[in-house]
């Protein structure tokens, strides 16, 4: 018996014509053998290959079901590409896919899904293997310096409650980094891994290693105490400087003879101006973040939105 709550699947592609329409279809039978009524919404990210028109070609298949392509004006990046995507959501529940490198069996959907009505509003699918060691360095550090208790990882894809999106869409103007907003939001979070299948997934370009790391130095500063922490070290050794400079300027005065002091001022000038520039540049790429959250009234832009019945 198939489930009877509406179901919206969320799918970011940017320039994925070699896996788009094989990845749609899988994702069509895992939706279509589960539910009753469900929704596909494809978030087109500024694609320049044929990615639309694959969409377009493989969606006139499905039948009793929409297929909606959102196209951003111009790439936007993941994060706030797929804000607009769940936003445009009216699901009951919401999947999230992130990337159409499709490496779980089909199953798995389904099983995220059932976790989720068991009582969790967030749960995440991971791969069950070693994740890269930059990643696990930025979620140590980011659980070290956070105030979460939840683990975080890298994630494949995700499924959403209602009320998790508008506990989330409630509290935050706008969604930066969704994971890290997911784990402070409060509601229950799981996490469920799953055994890697062979998969030809796409390799990470060089624009997106550039988007992840701004966005992982973003989400230290907002979500952690990373930047907090760093700029009071910066300031202690700024007066514990100034104290050995003075201490010294005595000591020479009192048994040197130096030049009228150039020494010392040049020294201390130079330290004291170093430590003061480091702490003002956290706290400016503090204020960019916050002004960022705060202040743009448009996150995000698209051009169009087009939806497909089979």
């Amino acid at each position: 018996m198939k489930e009877k709550n509406f179901i919206s699947a969320v799918v970011y592609i940017h320039n994925d014509d070699f896996q788009i329409k094989e990845f749609l279809r899988k994702i069509y039978e895992a939706l279509q053998e589960s539910f009753e009524k469900f929704e596909i919404i494809c978030v087109d990210d500024g694609s320049t290959d044929h990615s639309r028109e694959y969409v377009k070609e493989v969606a006139m298949n499905f039948a009793n079901t929409t297929v909606t392509i959102l196209d951003m004006s111009y790439v936007h990046g993941r994060e706030l590409a797929m804000n607009a995507g769940v936003d445009l959501a009216i699901g009951d529940f919401v999947y999230e896919f992130d990337s159409v490198c499709m490496d779980y069996k089909k199953e798995v959907i389904l099983e995220l899904y059932q976790k989720s009505i068991g009582g969790y509003d967030i749960v995440s699918a991971l791969a069950d293997q070693k994740e890269k060691g930059t990643s696990r360095l930025f979620y140590l550090v980011f659980q070290h310096f956070s105030f979460s208790e939840y683990q975080m990882h890298t994630e494949t894809f995700r499924i959403l409650s209602r009320r998790a999106i508008n506990r989330v869409g409630a509290t935050n103007r706008t969604i930066p980094y969704r994971k890290a907003v997911y784990a402070n939001c409060g509601l229950k979070i799981c996490q469920i891994r799953y055994p890697v299948q062979k998969s030809h997934g796409p390799r990470k370009r060089k624009e997106e290693k550039s988007y992840r790391r701004s966005l992982a130095l973003d989400s230290l500063l907002l979500f952690t105490e990373a930047g907090y922490r760093l700029a009071m070290g910066m300031t202690i050794l700024m007066i514990v400087t100034a104290l050995l400079v003075a201490a010294y300027t005595v000591v020479t005065y009192l048994l040197g003879d130096p030049v009228a002091g150039w020494t010392t001022t040049m020294l201390f000038l130079s330290f004291a101006f170093f430590g003061l520039f480091a702490v003002l540049t956290i706290v400016i790429r503090y204020l960019s973040v916050l002004v960022g959250l705060t202040f743009k009234r448009t996150q995000y832009q698209f051009s169009g939105v087009e939806k497909i019945t089979g």
